[in-house]
Parts: C-alpha cells; sequence; structure tokens
C-alpha cells in the first residue's frame, strides 16, 4: 500500500529562547527538520514527502535544503492558524489513497520500527497511535487539592499518527473544536476507535534546550 509522510512543521522555537522557529535549529550539524524528514526516508525511499510550513518560512526551507545539500522531492503546503488547519491543509495535498503517518517536524528520533508497528497496524484496521508508557507518578489536581493516579491507566501518546488516507481526509471535514489536540481527538469525534501501538521511548518531541541535548545524545543510538 502507498505510504505518505506528512510533517507539520509550524513551530516558532518561543520556549527554545532561538531566534530561529524550532525545526530549523541545529541538531548535530543540520536542522531538526532534516534528520526528521530522513528517518522516513531511510524508512522507505519511496514514502511521498509532504511538509507544511508557515508560509513566510518557505524561502528558509529552499535556502536551508541549498546550504546543505538536502534534495528531498518534498511538496510543501501552507500551514494554516492552528495545527488542525494546517493538518487539513496537508491532507488536502494528498490525492491518492494508501497510509498516511502524520507526524511532528521535531520529533527527528522517531524508530524504524515504530514506523512499520504504525504502518501494518493501519493497514489492518484504519489506524495506529504510537504510545509510551508513563514511567512517572501522576497527580490529578483539582481547584483545591490533588490526588493520586494509577499511572499504568495512562500513556503517553507520539507521532507519527498513522491512518488510511480516506478515513482521516473525512474526519478532518468536520468543523475545528477547542479539544483537538491531535489528530486521535479528531478521529475520536468522529466515531472512529483509535487503536494503540507500542512507540519508542527516544521518540521526543525537541521543545526545550534539554530536549536538544537529549536527543543529540540518542541520534547515534537509534536503530
Amino acid at each position: 500500500m502507498k505510504k505518505f509522510a506528512l510533517i507539520v512543521a509550524g513551530g516558532v522555537g518561543a520556549r527554545m529562547g532561538a531566534e530561529v522557529p524550532k525545526q530549523f535549529i541545529l541538531l548535530a550539524g543540520k536542522p531538526i527538520l532534516f534528520w526528521t524528514i530522513q528517518r522516513f526516508l531511510d524508512f522507505d525511499p519511496g514514502i511521498e514527502l509532504t511538509l507544511v510550513l508557515p508560509e513566510n518560512q518557505f524561502g528558509r526551507w529552499h535556502a536551508l535544503c541549498r546550504e546543505y545539500a538536502f534534495t528531498p522531492d518534498v511538496q510543501l503546503v501552507k500551514g494554516g492558524q492552528t495545527r488542525f488547519q494546517s493538518v487539513k491543509n496537508g491532507l488536502g495535498a494528498i490525492k491518492e489513497e494508501g497510509i498516511v503517518f502524520i507526524h511532528d517536524g521535531v520529533r527527528p528520533l522517531v524508530s524504524h520500527q515504530t514506523l512499520s508497528n504504525c504502518f501494518q497496524l493501519a493497514v489492518e484496521k484504519g489506524n495506529a497511535l504510537p504510545v509510551a508508557p508513563v514511567v512517572e507518578s501522576l497527580r490529578q489536581v483539582t481547584e483545591d487539592s490533588s490526588r493520586h493516579v494509577d499511572r499504568s491507566q495512562f500513556r503517553l501518546v507520539q507521532t507519527p499518527q498513522t491512518f488510511q488516507t480516506s478515513i482521516i481526509q473525512l474526519a478532518y471535514q468536520q468543523p475545528e473544536q477547542a479539544f483537538f489536540t491531535d489528530d486521535a481527538s479528531v478521529c475520536e469525534a468522529a466515531s472512529i476507535s483509535i487503536h494503540l501501538v507500542d512507540g519508542n521511548p527516544e521518540n521526543i518531541k525537541i521543545t526545550t534546550p534539554v530536549d536538544l541535548l537529549l536527543a543529540e545524545t540518542l541520534l547515534n543510538k537509534l536503530p
């Protein structure tokens, strides 16, 4: 079945304290976004890539590609005001049936095993949501107190959230809601059951300087 990767990269780098958008911050000598895209190309060189960026970052993308001699075949799509709108724009650029991986541009450490897990389950059941167990204690906070909760009942959600294209494109035809924090929540609002699959613990989202240091340590150890 045909594979598509929809990479969403609309960050501005505020929590990084950076002057450039976080997807363009250097990780081990090249932009984070380049590492992310390369993971998908290494997994399947024939995968079709769609990159969603704010329109005012298109020029920076092209300039960096020239500077680093990075030449993937990527379809650029203009992002929206929200993640929902950006993903919807990206999905609109995919015209064939297949399996689409919707992935954060600043998650460069997704493993090939996670990608394979997601693909196989999405082929079988229509979607796949990679997750990792919670390893620290959790407390639920209310207005005037807090209480312990059983961490075994919770999972940390990762990307790529993976879908048969026709299913996710249909889900994104509904109006945007404030509780849409990811693609799985969009599907659930369309009465689509979500299927969980094992992710990989290294698959962190780089949002802070500490994340960047951790990613540099993990980068060369990723299978």
